[in-house]
């Protein structure tokens, strides 16, 4: 139909965004960066909740190098970075990540 692959969309609400990565496919990032080298999302009560629904629909939730629920947490407020969405899309940034560390 002539039209792009991929839209970038940021409600910046996770619950939002998350819920149109469900409902229309696609892939959610809340990577590490310079600034927040951990990420900036808490563990257990944002990440995993997450995670567990994205894994229930059949998708896959990452750090980049590990999958968010095999992650023992150390501390209440641990943060972790986020990718979570189709397995095609998290699996094609993963192989990104790989490739270029």
């Amino acid at each position: 139909d002539g039209s792009a692959p991929y839209g970038a969309r940021y409600v910046g609400s996770m619950v939002a965004d998350v819920h149109r990565t469900i409902a229309y496919g696609g892939i959610f990032m809340y990577p590490a960066n310079e600034k927040s080298p951990k990420g900036k999302l808490r563990l257990l009560y944002e990440c995993n909740p997450i995670a567990f629904l994205i894994e229930q629909a059949r998708g896959v939730a990452s750090t980049g190098t590990h999958r968010i629920l095999d992650i023992e947490p150390e501390a209440l407020h641990q943060r972790v970075p986020l990718v979570v969405g189709s397995p095609d899309d998290v699996n094609e940034y993963l192989s990104f990540v790989k490739k270029h560390q």
